[in-house]
């Protein structure tokens, strides 16, 4: 963007916008924002959120607008820093697109993370179509507030979780624009998780809103990338790749799910999806290939009965005790453990 254009659409903004205005992209249509948001509390943040897209979604050449917020807690604050909160470590679970097991994924990791000996929480970024509950068996369970942040919900998996789900009746469809998404996503992630060692977040599928919220305002510890092997899973895999590594947030490896599926009538292995090309494209990208999860039945019955195969025996729960283990000597590189907080 040139500097005039810049300066242009900065001087539509509101003068307290103006002032925390860090950067501002406008491509094909979509303005993206970065705001300071040090010194202001969540509804704040949500106000000045609302304020800065109502300005711009009125000129003609603007059809979207991002906007993505920073503050002086950047990777995390540290226990007993005054004013703050104390982070965890933060894993992203992401992906390119949707379909690809990534929630599936996610809540077995956290569980197997925990039967690693860490302790972990879990929080359900997908805000417009959360399955955590579900997946974890606290569909029923509603948080409550201590100290005007949320509690996390205890499951019987040794793995407590934040949804969307637990704050909205079953079913409901959340028709809200970026703004209210990301002061949802703020209210998940800024509860009382003090007792975690990590944070295991389950993304939406894409690059978008909630994504930038995640980057720019709590900053991960580190990314796990989930893919399916055939090209075009591959393909959309790259560009979250691709976003984590411009957010200065470490990719800790890509996974391929659903690789690889055994009849269990006559034993025969198939790969319906194709095999390796997470594999391949993990060394092409050059970051670490995290594992192969299978595609098989019982992952699928035990996730919809709430009760995930990372917490049972079998070949299912080796391979997520496998990847488990990967990831955590991947994010102890990265982002050791120091007291509990990143």
């Amino acid at each position: 963007m040139a500097t005039d254009e810049f300066e242009a659409l900065r001087a539509l903004l509101p003068a307290d916008a103006a002032q925390r205005l860090s950067s501002l992209r406008l491509v094909d249509g979509v303005a993206t924002l970065v705001l300071d948001a040090s010194g202001l509390d969540a509804r704040q943040r949500v106000a000045l959120e609302t304020g800065v897209t109502k300005v711009l979604e009125r000129e003609g050449d603007i059809n979207e607008v991002r906007v993505a917020m920073t503050a002086d807690r950047e990777g995390g604050a540290q226990a007993g820093d005054p004013g703050k909160l104390a982070m965890p470590r933060i894993i992203a679970v992401g992906s390119g697109k949707g379909g690809v097991g990534k929630s599936t994924l996610s809540v077995n990791l956290a569980v197997a993370l925990a039967r690693l000996g860490l302790k972990v929480g879990l929080v359900d970024a997908d805000i417009y179509g959360p399955s955590q509950a579900r997946l974890l068996g606290t569909e029923d369970e509603k948080p409550v507030a201590h100290d005007k942040r949320l509690v996390p919900i205890a499951s019987r998996w040794g793995v407590p979780v934040l949804s969307m789900a637990h704050l909205t009746k079953a079913g409901q469809a959340l028709a809200w624009r970026g703004p209210m998404a990301a002061g949802a996503l703020t209210q998940l992630l800024e509860a009382h998780w003090e007792d975690a060692d990590v944070l295991v977040v389950d993304l939406p599928p894409g690059t978008g809103d909630v994504q930038l919220t995640i980057l720019h305002k709590f900053k991960p510890a580190g990314a796990v990338i989930v893919s399916t092997p055939q090209d075009l899973a591959l393909i959309d895999a790259t560009r979250a790749v691709e976003l984590f590594a411009k957010g200065k947030v470490p990719v800790l490896g890509l996974v391929e799910n659903m690789s690889g599926y055994i009849c269990p009538h006559c034993g025969e292995e198939s790969d319906p999806f194709g095999c390796g090309g997470a594999e391949a494209e993990a060394d092409r990208l050059g970051i670490a290939f995290l594992g192969r999860i299978p595609l098989d039945i019982a992952i699928r019955k035990q996730s919809d009965a709430g009760v995930p195969v990372a917490a049972g025996q079998g070949a299912q729960a080796d391979a997520f005790a496998a990847l488990a283990a990967r990831v955590r000597d991947s994010l102890e590189a990265v982002a050791p453990a120091s007291g509990g907080a990143a």
